[in-house]
């Protein structure tokens, strides 16, 4: 047994016998690189991860491409530490949706806070309630760049029937931490709402998610 295998060992029985508690975010990087590098020392690397993206966090949401810009980061690394990071927020998801409903603003603001924590692009959700309010289905409507994407006012009501949604509330993020509406933002609602209408489907809101806050339509007199 080599010397770095030794170190990786006392590390995983730190972990085995406390869980994370007092590890620092480069030791957590280090156990996770563990299992993308089997050989060699990877502290160097966990510390220049963390240099380069500020925190455990930051590391864990960099995109895949910028996690590749780091020497000594392949595609196995970069894949495995966007995985881990995904699949928290699966998890987290899971457990929010179960029996959710989103009655109020809060309840919608955290559960969508938590949907968008991943999206670097501006992206479009629909949720679909029922009569009570009871998140029925979340559905991912499309992803556009870092300042636009175009909302299908047509696969909005489809999704509405397929569901037998009540009502829908539209929701997407602005990555330029600017939560005002556009223009473009307001007019796609309104044809939104109007071909809801139709199915007697009440739009119940569309929220824009922004710097870990975000605005309602509704609220705001947009709606």
């Amino acid at each position: 047994m080599g010397v770095h295998d030794g170190h990786r060992e006392r590390m995983r029985k730190r972990f085995s016998e406390n869980g994370l508690s007092g590890f620092a975010d480069h030791e957590v990087l280090e156990l996770l690189l563990y299992y993308a590098l089997p050989r060699g020392d990877v502290n160097p690397l966990a510390h220049a991860l963390t240099d380069r993206f500020g925190s455990l966090s930051g590391v864990l949401t960099a995109p895949v491409e910028l996690l590749r810009e780091v020497d000594g980061v392949g595609e196995r690394t970069a894949l495995l530490l966007r995985l881990v990071s995904q699949v928290g927020q699966r998890v987290r998801l899971a457990s929010l949706e179960e029996g959710l409903a989103l009655t109020t603003r809060k309840q919608v603001g955290d559960y969508l806070l938590e949907l968008f924590s991943q999206e670097r692009n501006e992206t479009v959700y629909q949720l679909c309630l029922d009569g009570k309010g009871k998140l029925l289905a979340s559905r991912r409507l499309g992803s556009g760049s870092a300042s636009a994407v175009t909302l299908d006012v047509r696969n909005v009501v489809q999704n509405a029937i397929l569901y037998s949604a009540s009502s829908v509330i539209l929701a997407h993020n602005h990555p330029s931490g600017v939560a005002l509406p556009s223009q473009e933002d307001q007019t796609a609602t309104r044809r939104a709402r109007e071909a809801l209408a139709a199915i007697d489907v009440r739009l119940v809101d569309h929220i824009i998610v922004a710097d870990h806050d975000f605005i309602s339509f509704s609220d705001s007199g947009f709606l």
